[in-house]
């Protein structure tokens, strides 16, 4: 449970430096993202309560495998700001975006 938890300290970390608030954790939801129906995106997705934030009061993240040879991670943070008001919708709009940086309520930063 420790990895858990050091996980999630850096999510909450990369969050607040991505959004410049205060975030603390509520729960953990797996998502299986399909389309077609294939499976595109599987995965738990952590969310957060933010205080500070002047638009947002929830967001939604997680991390993927990025760099040379997947030894480094990305951590993907969504803002809870229509048309996302899940962590569903988290994990579509940051698929649409393509680009992490693409979308204005989707922020990924490398750890």
């Amino acid at each position: 449970m420790k990895g858990k938890w050091d996980y999630l300290d850096r999510l909450k970390s990369a969050i607040e430096d991505m959004h410049k608030c205060t975030a603390y954790y509520l729960h953990t939801q797996l998502i299986d993202e399909t389309v077609g129906g294939k499976t595109v995106w599987i995965g738990d997705v952590e969310v957060f309560a933010l205080v500070g934030h002047p638009k947002a009061k929830h967001c939604y993240a997680w991390s993927r495998r990025d760099g040379k040879n997947g030894e480094g991670e990305r951590f993907v943070a969504v803002l809870e700001i229509p048309p996302v008001i899940s962590p569903k919708k988290a994990v579509r709009a940051s698929i649409r975006s393509g680009s992490a940086n693409s979308n204005p309520c989707v922020d990924a930063m490398p750890s």
